[in-house]
């Protein structure tokens, strides 16, 4: 795939990831990674050890961002019962794009255009040593830690599914 390291989404994420000192680099995917069983099939690896980001809407209308495994979905019910709100909202892909700059399939956890009002990862991540993130495109990927994600993005950890 040709292109995506130019991508002005991905040359973002690079960018942010830099800044905060990520060590893995950015690995670009012939198959797309739109979703955590075609990211680990692209990668050979199990779907926990993709590390997806979701983003979801607060009752503030304010973005949530999820890091989960690939291995469930998110509980919304329980991520809700555990902020003390009464749901969350879904974010449509517009929304998405508009608040952290990335499309669908490829919202990395770095380098939104507008910080996320609350951040939350999952604690099925922790049972991998290395999972894979989005980097601001569908073909492109890169290796992290469940320390470093919480070091970069200040996420909280949290059981989000089953």
């Amino acid at each position: 795939m040709e292109g995506i390291l130019e991508k002005a989404a991905v040359k973002r994420f690079i960018q942010a990831a830099t800044n905060l000192g990520v060590k893995g680099q950015v690995t670009v995917l012939a198959e797309t990674a739109r979703t955590a069983v075609d990211a680990a099939n692209g990668l050979g690896i199990e779907v926990g050890q993709i590390a997806s980001s979701l983003i979801f809407k607060l009752p503030s209308g304010n973005p949530l961002l999820i890091i989960t495994s690939g291995r469930h979905r998110v509980n919304t019910d329980l991520v809700a019962k555990n902020l003390g709100i009464a749901e969350l909202g879904r974010a449509d892909a517009n929304y998405v794009k508009e608040i952290s700059g990335y499309s669908v399939g490829g919202v990395a956890p770095l380098g939104w255009i507008s910080q996320p009002e609350k951040i939350l990862i999952d604690q099925a991540l922790n049972d991998y040593e290395v999972v894979w993130a989005a980097s601001g495109h569908p073909h492109a990927v890169y290796p992290t830690s469940y320390a470093e994600l919480i070091t970069c993005t200040g996420a909280t950890p949290m059981v989000v599914g089953d």
